[in-house]
C-alpha cells in the first residue's frame, strides 16, 4: 500500500471483531448499565434517531468499520468493469504519461495513477456533468479502496483547499477542462508526482471552479512504490505557499502525513479577549481560568468574566481576588441566564482584536492552542474557528459541527476515541466546516460586529453558536475547525433542564429551522452517502449508492 493511501486510511482502524463476538460484547456492556440502555431505548421510540445512535455509540464504542464492504456486496458489484471512454472528447491521462501532448479535440483531461481505474459509466458522468454546467472547470467524485476482500468507500466533502493541502482528500483521480489546465501552463508544468494535487491547488488559486460529484467514479487497489508521494505533497504545497505570496507560512508533516501550516505574525501580536460566562460553579470555573492563565501562552491577552448572580461565597471570593489582581475583569451579567446577551456584552467591552468565547466547562491543556486558532482566525478570509474538544471519557466532543442530521445539527466524530484520526485525517486537520461550537471559537472583533454578534433575541441558549457561523459564512466568510487546538470540554456540565428551559429550547428549535432551513437538507462538508441520523462518519446511508442524475457541488 502507497503512503498515500496508508494515511486516507488511517480512519480504518484495527481489525473489526466478528459478528457473534460484537453482539456478546455489546449485549454485556449493556446489562452492565440498564439506565443507559433504557436512555438510548426511550430515545429511539420517541423518534430520536440521532440522540439514541450517538448514545449508543458512547456506550458501545465507535469506529469507521461499518462502513466496511465486500467485493460481493451488491451495493458495489455493479462499480466494477472496464474503462469506458466516450468518444474523443475525454482523454484518460495517468500522471507518468503527462509530459505527453494532447492530440486534437481533446476538451477533458481526467488524471490518474497507477493501481486507480475509473469504474464503468464514468467518463459518461464526467461528460454529462461538465456539459451541464460550463462554469466547472475541475470535477472529483468518490472511490473505493479494494484490498483483497474488503472495500472501503472514500466519500469526500466539497471541495476546500485549507483540508487539501492538510491532507490530499481528493486523490489522484480528477477531471479537468483541457482550457483550464492549458491557462495553468498544460499538463508538462505539473509536478510529476502529484499533478492532480498540483493541479487542483493551481486552479483554487485561479478561480476556485471545482466541483464535487457525490458519486463513485474509481476504484484503487494496493499496488507497488509511492514511497515518494509524501514528499511530493510536501513539494506541492510549498509551491502553492510560495506562488501566492505565502513564502513565510512554514509547513511541517507529521507521522500521520498531515501537513500542518504554521502562520507568522507581525509583531505585536494581536490582543486577544477571552470570554468566559458562568453562575458560580467554582468546581468547572478555577481549573477553566487556571489554564487560561497559565496554560495558554499567548502574549497579550485580557480574561472578561460574564458574571450572571454568582452567590456562592468561594465563587466570589475567588473572582474577588483575581480581579484585585488585575488578572480578570468581571462583566455583571444579572438576570435569567442569556448565553447570547451575556457574551455579546463582554465583547462590546473587549479590548482585543480577536475574541475567544470560551465555556466554563473548558480547559486547556496544550498552551498552543490559542496561537494556532488566532493565526487562522486574522486571515482576511476566515470568520469563525474552532478547535478540537474532548469531553472527560477522552472521546471526541466536538469535531466540528454538521448540518442536518435529525433535521438539525450535530458534532461530527461524536464520542470517537480523542486522539483518532478522524475519517480522511478530518480530526486532525484544519479544514472548513459549516459551523463550530461556542464552547471554544475565535473570531475578530470587528467580523463578529459586522454581522451583529450573537442574535440574543432568537437564540438566548441555543444554536447562537452555528446561527453566527452560517451569518459569518453568508457575508463570505469561512468557517475553520482546527484539528491541532485541542481542549477538553465537559458539556453541559453547569446546564440544569427545567420545564421553562425545554420550552425554550423547542422555541429556538422552531427558529432556526425556519431561519436556515434549506441548509439543513445536507452539509457540504458531509458526505450525502453516510447515514444522516448519526452525523459522525460511521455508517453509511440505507440504500446507498443509489443510482439516477449527480449533481456537483
Amino acid at each position: 500500500m502507497t503512503d498515500e493511501r496508508r494515511d486516507a486510511l488511517l480512519f480504518a482502524g484495527h481489525t473489526r471483531p466478528g459478528v457473534l463476538a460484537r453482539a456478546r460484547a455489546a449485549f454485556t456492556i449493556l446489562a452492565r448499565h440498564p439506565g443507559d440502555a433504557l436512555a438510548i431505548l426511550k430515545a429511539r421510540l420517541a423518534g430520536k434517531r440521532v440522540r439514541a445512535g450517538q448514545a449508543r455509540a458512547a456506550l458501545l464504542g465507535l469506529d469507521h468499520h461499518a462502513l466496511r464492504l465486500t467485493a460481493r456486496d451488491p451495493r458495489v458489484a455493479p462499480c466494477f468493469g472496464p474503462v469506458a471512454i466516450g468518444g474523443d472528447t475525454i482523454a484518460v491521462v495517468p500522471a507518468d504519461e503527462i509530459a505527453q501532448p494532447l492530440g486534437p479535440g481533446i476538451a477533458i483531461v481526467v488524471l490518474t495513477a497507477a493501481g486507480h481505474a475509473l469504474t464503468t459509466g464514468a467518463l459518461d458522468t464526467l461528460a454529462h456533468a461538465f456539459a451541464k454546467h460550463p462554469d466547472r472547470l475541475a470535477l472529483y467524485g468518490d472511490a473505493l479502496d479494494v484490498t483483497g476482500d474488503v472495500i472501503l468507500p472514500l466519500l469526500r466533502p466539497a471541495f476546500d483547499a485549507d483540508y487539501l493541502r492538510a491532507v490530499d482528500y481528493i486523490g489522484p483521480v480528477v477531471a479537468f477542462r483541457r482550457t483550464a489546465l492549458e491557462a495553468m501552463g498544460g499538463l508538462a508544468d505539473l509536478h510529476s508526482e502529484a499533478p492532480a494535487l498540483d493541479a487542483l491547488l493551481r486552479l483554487a488559486d485561479r478561480s476556485g471552479a471545482i466541483g464535487h460529484l457525490p458519486t463513485v467514479l474509481s476504484v484503487c487497489t494496493a499496488g507497488e512504490g509511492g514511497q515518494g508521494d509524501r514528499s511530493a505533497r510536501l513539494e506541492v504545497v510549498r509551491q502553492n505557499l510560495d506562488r501566492t505570496g505565502q513564502s513565510a507560512v512554514g509547513i511541517t508533516m507529521g507521522p500521520d502525513g498531515v501537513i500542518t501550516r504554521v502562520r507568522p505574525l507581525n509583531a505585536p501580536a494581536p490582543g486577544v479577549s477571552l470570554i468566559v460566562p458562568t453562575r458560580d460553579r467554582l468546581d468547572l470555573l478555577r481549573p477553566c481560568l487556571d489554564s487560561l492563565i497559565h496554560r495558554t501562552d499567548w502574549p497579550d491577552r485580557e480574561i472578561l468574566i460574564c458574571d450572571n448572580d454568582s452567590r456562592d461565597p468561594d465563587t466570589l471570593a475567588y473572582l474577588g481576588d483575581l480581579t484585585a489582581r488585575g488578572v480578570v475583569h468581571v462583566v455583571p451579567c444579572p438576570g435569567p441566564f442569556d448565553f447570547a446577551a451575556m457574551n455579546n456584552r463582554a465583547a462590546s467591552l473587549a479590548k482585543g482584536r480577536v475574541l475567544a468565547f470560551v465555556n466554563n466547562d473548558v480547559t486547556a491543556t496544550d498552551p498552543s492552542w490559542l496561537g494556532r486558532m488566532v493565526r487562522e482566525a486574522i486571515r482576511p478570509e476566515v470568520g469563525a474557528v474552532g478547535a478540537r474538544l474532548v469531553d472527560g471519557r477522552g472521546r471526541i466532543q466536538h469535531g466540528g459541527v454538521v448540518l442536518g442530521p435529525g433535521g438539525l445539527v450535530t458534532h461530527a466524530h461524536r464520542f470517537f476515541p480523542g486522539d483518532a484520526p478522524g475519517y480522511l485525517s478530518g480530526l486532525l486537520a484544519t479544514r472548513r466546516a459549516s459551523a463550530v461550537t461556542a464552547a471554544c471559537l475565535v473570531v475578530e472583533s470587528q467580523k463578529f460586529a459586522a454581522v451583529g454578534g450573537f442574535d440574543a433575541a432568537a437564540f438566548a441558549v441555543d444554536f447562537n453558536d452555528v446561527d453566527l457561523c452560517l451569518r459569518l459564512n453568508r457575508a463570505g466568510y469561512r468557517t475553520l475547525y482546527v484539528g491541532g487546538a485541542v481542549l477538553t470540554h465537559d458539556e453541559a456540565a453547569s446546564r440544569r433542564w427545567t420545564p421553562e428551559a425545554r420550552a425554550r429550547h423547542e422555541r429556538e428549535v422552531a427558529a432556526f429551522k425556519k431561519r436556515w432551513g434549506p441548509l439543513l437538507m445536507q452539509d457540504p462538508h458531509y458526505h450525502p452517502g453516510f447515514d444522516p441520523d448519526l452525523g459522525t462518519y460511521a455508517r453509511l446511508r440505507p440504500g446507498w449508492p443509489e443510482t439516477g442524475p449527480v449533481e456537483p457541488r
